[in-house]
């Protein structure tokens, strides 16, 4: 999946309509590892990678209707 290779540390996770979700801290498996510090529970939280619509730049975009973590996006 050449997607997943693209996906670095520090990268911004954004929802479809563009809106922060996180910060890539981590890519292992299938799964995007968010930072804590963008979480408002202070943990790590994973996202699938087949929910990825795109990469534009140096941010993620996620495909519509992704359930997003509780806890993510805090910031």
């Amino acid at each position: 999946m050449f997607e997943k290779l693209r996906i670095r540390e520090h990268m911004e996770v954004a929802d479809a309509n563009g809106q922060h979700v996180g910060t890539v801290d981590d890519v292992a498996n299938d799964q995007i590892k968010l930072t804590r510090t963008d979480s408002s529970d202070g943990q790590h939280h994973f996202l699938a990678m087949e929910n990825v619509d795109r990469i534009d730049d140096n941010r993620v975009y996620l495909k519509a209707g992704t359930p997003i973590p509780m806890g993510v996006g805090a910031n």
